[in-house]
């Protein structure tokens, strides 16, 4: 009886450290999403675009599409990357986040520019306007479109959660980075399938609605989701702005370049204690994302012209020649 009630002890034990273990695994995956914010906004604000037109019928299936490839993305290619640079070469890793937070800056700024008709962003291409004109080939085009920007955004979101994770076990690391790609790919897709029907919930209630106080919310519902498109597209430009350049003025003080990060920091001390106790800290919180998205947008204006002129039409020559292979291969 007493060998039972040992045992019992035991199994008790190992239940409490695995229960930690989970805790851990989605305590730390919950604060290295965190650290994604903008990719992950922007991530959302974007992937709308790739159901417009399409049929009502058909917007949830490419979105899960689109999910089924990002989870694909992170945990079948980057997480084993993520996980080999960790391991093996770990200072590789600020010069990726870096990376990532300089594509950022440069996106977010695009995005500036476009809007004040500045640059012509991606659509400054050869065929840009081509439509193919079977729905299916059309969705096919979408969809893949789709993934393949999300590779780049989840790139970036695996690297920032790598680098806030707390230093660990090879199988710790491997748990929480694939806990944050699937955390973060349900919370997007999950987001943008109700933000896509939203309008068809609007229209439903407009239309169908038992009370005219039903009826009356389906038509707000209705005209506000435009504009509350744009909002989420700005929200997610200065996000992006923000985090990107929050990364490349750390990872300046990493190398031994802080005076920016400096200054950045006592500007943001004095603007907090220039207000009444109680808000100085929210105001020196905001005070860095504004000075830390503002270098991100100067920054990014400095590489618009190396991405849109060099780096763009370099990578969309090698995604055009890998969808040639593959349609060459059907």
């Amino acid at each position: 009886m007493s060998g039972l009630i040992a045992l019992l002890d035991d199994v008790a034990a190992i239940a409490k450290v695995a229960a930690s273990s989970i805790d851990d695994v989605i305590g730390q995956a919950a604060k290295a999403g965190t650290k994604a914010a903008g990719a992950v906004i922007d991530d959302a604000a974007v992937t709308p675009k790739y159901v417009h037109g399409f049929e009502s019928s058909r917007e949830l299936p490419i979105i899960w599409r689109i999910t089924k490839g990002s989870l694909k993305n992170k945990l079948v290619f980057l997480l084993p990357i993520g996980l080999l640079l960790s391991n093996f070469a770990p200072f590789l890793i600020p010069l990726f986040l870096m990376l990532g937070g300089a594509y950022l800056c440069f996106e977010g700024a695009e995005k500036v520019a476009h809007a004040l008709g500045l640059s012509h962003g991606h659509e400054d291409y050869p065929g840009h306007d081509e439509v193919p004109d079977d729905p299916a080939h059309l969705e096919e085009q979408k969809a893949a479109g789709a993934i393949k920007t999300d590779f780049i955004l989840s790139a970036e979101i695996m690297t920032i959660a790598l680098a806030a994770i707390p230093a660990s076990n090879f199988w710790m690391e491997a748990a929480t980075l694939a806990a944050v790609a699937i955390m973060i790919t349900v919370a997007v897709y999950g987001s943008v399938a109700l933000i896509v029907k939203m309008d068809d919930l609007g229209l439903a209630m407009a239309n169908h609605g038992q009370l005219g106080l039903t009826r009356s919310l389906g038509r707000g519902l209705v005209k506000a989701m435009p504009g509350f498109l744009h909002l989420l597209t700005i929200i997610g430009t200065a996000a992006m702005l923000w985090v990107g350049g929050s990364i490349i003025v750390h990872g300046l003080e990493e190398l031994g370049f802080g005076t920016l990060g400096h200054w950045i920091h006592d500007a943001a001390y004095a603007a907090g204690h220039a207000v009444p106790a109680g808000i100085e800290g929210a105001v020196e919180w905001f005070a860095k994302a504004a000075l830390d998205g503002i270098f991100g947008l100067l920054l990014g204006l400095v590489l618009i012209p190396i991405g849109e002129k060099i780096v763009t039409p370099i990578w969309r020559k090698v995604m055009n020649r890998d969808a040639a292979t593959q349609a060459a291969l059907k």
